[in-house]
């Protein structure tokens, strides 16, 4: 159980946090960078979550259950793994929690047409919303992957494989969000040239 009765420990004054384990390590640490990374991505979704509860509230329950995954993703990115590991010792995603978004993918594209170019990321404000997330999870799954690099034994190739899927499903919801891809806008290749 989880409990905060002081917001402030004056622990990471110079430069440093605690990992999961209990271990300091400095701020700037590629694990920190890589839970960090999943945290702002939350952030974003958060944003999105209110925008949906306005406009697309069927997505916003969605939305607010992957908020809980990605709290998940950041305690599982926490605490590396360890060659004694009990399975109850640490929260670790799990597979079932990738085959939920793999569904809420396929269910959300099911009703959407082909696309025949690259889309921007722009249309309603939801959708715009959920493309900030996309790209920020991309970089999240960016620095995930070079902690795998860093510490392979340590570190799950499933939050790697979780923010592939997530990063998915916030196009395909992108796209839902633009009223089911009719109100994507479109890149047109070079559409401000002039030569």
């Amino acid at each position: 159980m989880v409990k905060l009765n002081k917001i402030y420990t004056r622990s990471g004054d110079k430069g440093t946090t605690g990992l999961g384990t209990g271990a300091r390590v400095p701020k700037d640490h590629p694990r920190v960078d890589a839970y960090g990374c999943v945290d702002e991505t939350n952030a974003f979704v958060g944003l999105a979550v209110v925008t949906a509860q306005e406009t697309h509230p069927n997505l916003a329950g969605l939305l607010g259950r992957i908020q809980h995954d990605l709290f998940d993703l950041g305690a599982d990115l926490c605490t590396p793994i360890t060659e004694c590991e009990s399975e109850s010792h640490a929260l670790r995603i799990v597979q079932s929690q990738i085959d939920a978004l793999e569904h809420a993918i396929d269910v959300h594209n099911e009703g959407l047409e082909d696309l025949t170019s690259f889309v921007l990321p722009s249309g309603s404000r939801l959708a715009a919303e959920l493309h900030v997330a996309r790209t920020v999870c991309r970089r999240a799954e960016r620095v995930v992957a070079r902690l795998i690099e860093l510490e392979p034994e340590a570190t799950s190739i499933l939050t790697m494989q979780y923010l592939n899927r997530l990063s998915d499903l916030f196009f395909v919801l992108g796209r839902v969000a633009n009223d089911y891809g009719q109100g994507d806008v479109l890149w047109v290749p070079g559409k401000n040239r002039s030569d």
